[in-house]
């Protein structure tokens, strides 16, 4: 936790703060959070995203903990996976939960048909359905296929999204070590902006050419590129620096 409140106020005050986003940080470990930032006393306080692994009754505890600190934390988002049988009445109490100004992330457990129907009520809810695009064993990493059916129901929907896990990286590549492929995040990016033109999703998806990618990212007009963003409204990472770099790399920053 220091090092993770050291680099984030950091990356906030340094050259590429405009890409760095909200600072996560589970509901389980605030208090290790709000100790950490009392003795950085930051100018202003941090935006945060709310990661809720204490259950969904465990939502008011800690939202009136943030709530209590707020010349330290400003609330942002809240996130938390969906029970394998996300209903209706589930998604009504996230909604009593959480303030109407704080953006809700909910993620369906992937596979299956109850996996997209899943993603529709998330939609419905108004909440942001989040996808894993990764993790520590093969079956953790979603096929190419799999990320098309979910943007599929988010376009349906037009709705926006998160993405989360696996995604070091700007562009689709093979790790060596674990041999597993990994998703990029401009590879989202782009696929995100076919989607909305009615172009190739699953090609973009797959596409292992950083420069073919940056490309097509730069040619998107002003409007184009704010649509997008308004689709894939945020994804996780551990770093700043890694997506830095690989965006730097393409022409891209």
């Amino acid at each position: 936790m220091p090092d993770a409140v050291r680099m984030h106020l950091a990356g906030r005050d340094g050259g590429n703060a405009g890409v760095m986003g909200l600072f996560l940080c589970n509901a389980s470990r605030l208090p290790e959070l709000i100790t950490e930032l009392v003795k950085a006393k930051p100018a202003k306080p941090v935006a945060l995203s709310l990661v809720i692994d204490t259950g969904l009754g465990g939502v008011p505890k800690a939202l009136s903990i943030v709530e209590s600190r707020a010349e330290l934390l400003a609330l942002r988002m809240v996130e938390m996976p969906a029970p394998a049988d996300v209903d209706d009445v589930w998604l009504e109490r996230v909604n009593e939960f959480v303030p109407e100004d704080v953006i809700r992330v909910v993620e369906p457990r992937r596979g299956g048909v109850e996996w997209l129907d899943g993603i529709r009520r998330v939609v419905d809810h108004g909440s942001w359905p989040k996808i894993r695009c990764g993790g520590l064993s093969r079956e953790a990493f979603p096929s190419v296929d799999e990320v098309a059916d979910f943007l599929a129901v988010i376009s349906r929907g037009e709705a926006s999204f998160k993405a989360t896990a696996g995604l070091h990286n700007a562009v689709r590549h093979t790790d060596h070590e674990t041999g597993f492929d990994h998703h990029g995040f401009l590879n989202l990016l782009v696929a995100t902006s076919r989607l909305l033109a009615g172009g190739d999703v699953r090609a973009a998806l797959s596409e292992t050419d950083g420069a073919v990618l940056a490309e097509e990212a730069k040619g998107l007009t002003d409007q184009a590129a704010h649509a997008v963003r308004a689709v894939f409204g945020s994804y996780g990472s551990c770093s700043l620096s890694e997506p830095v770099e690989d965006l730097e790399g393409l022409g891209l920053l």
